[in-house]
């Protein structure tokens, strides 16, 4: 099979799922891709829970830390201070050893709001896992089959119940298609692409990387969400056939996220005990 810009296969080769409605709204498609850029990073062992997981340990290290704070200005007992400050350590170690990834995973979420709100009928999200985007470990691209027009707020990015059965489906069908069955031997990076028109100027986030393909040895995941109700142009072709026809449209480029996770080196175990 002949590759294509960015190294993508032919619709042949996407693993479809439905949705069940007959569009999808800007904060379904921003939960879809939030999900797999968490899927793809556990999956592959760079961090070591989910993306939920670290979030809530991270909150909790800093509520902690904030008490043990405040126990220190009004604890006299020289047994319990010293206690208190060698556990302060261990907080404040905990936090800066998760601290970037959270600042990080935060402004790359922002930034594909962003992106949404400025270009709501997005086609295609790229997410690649290796040393850089030239040459991944892994590709996983994303196509949305929008079906009818929609009039929502784009801005909107409340989670609802549509969201969060989709991304549990996503996840459910890239686990069942062995998505993430091999690991990556310590940590590397993340990078986020999307392709939208080359008129798009957003500088602080994504960076324009016209004709961008990467190595063609590797063999993308490819997933299409198709909506179910699908309409058909004056020419007859449908939603799926306009939305990989436009995806490799002359006036449409990638764009890559300028925030780039990086992985956590962390210890795992290689047997059970």
């Amino acid at each position: 099979m002949e590759a294509t810009e960015g190294g993508g296969r032919s619709e042949m080769e996407c693993t479809k799922i439905e949705v069940p409605s007959g569009s999808l709204d800007s904060s379904v498609m921003f939960y879809v891709v939030a999900e797999i850029l968490g899927f793809v990073l556990h999956m592959h062992q760079q961090i070591p829970s989910t993306m939920q997981d670290i979030s809530l340990e991270f909150e909790s290290l800093k509520t902690e830390y904030k008490e043990l704070m405040a126990c220190a200005q009004t604890e006299v007992r020289p047994s319990l201070r010293r206690k208190n400050a060698g556990r302060k350590r261990e907080v404040k170690q905990g936090i800066k050893r998760l601290e970037k990834l959270m600042e990080t995973m935060f402004s790359l979420h922002t930034a594909l709001q962003l992106m949404i709100s400025e270009i709501p009928d997005i086609q295609q999200v790229m997410v690649v896992l290796g040393a850089s985007p030239v040459h991944p470990l892994h590709v996983f691209e994303v196509c949305f089959s929008r079906g009818k027009a929609v009039s929502t707020d784009v801005g909107d990015f409340t989670k609802s119940r549509a969201a969060e059965g989709l991304s549990r489906k996503v996840v459910r069908t890239l686990i069942s298609k062995g998505a993430g069955s091999d690991s990556y031997p310590g940590p590397t990076k993340l990078f986020l692409l999307v392709k939208a028109p080359s008129s798009l100027n957003m500088p602080l986030h994504f960076l324009p990387k016209r004709g961008f393909r990467y190595s063609k040895k590797i063999v993308p995941f490819r997933l299409l969400l198709k909506c179910k109700t699908q309409y058909q142009d004056m020419n007859g072709q449908t939603a799926d056939s306009i939305s990989l026809r436009d995806g490799s449209s002359n006036d449409l480029i990638w764009f890559q996220c300028r925030h780039v996770v990086k992985g956590l080196a962390f210890k795992t175990s290689s047997t059970e005990d």
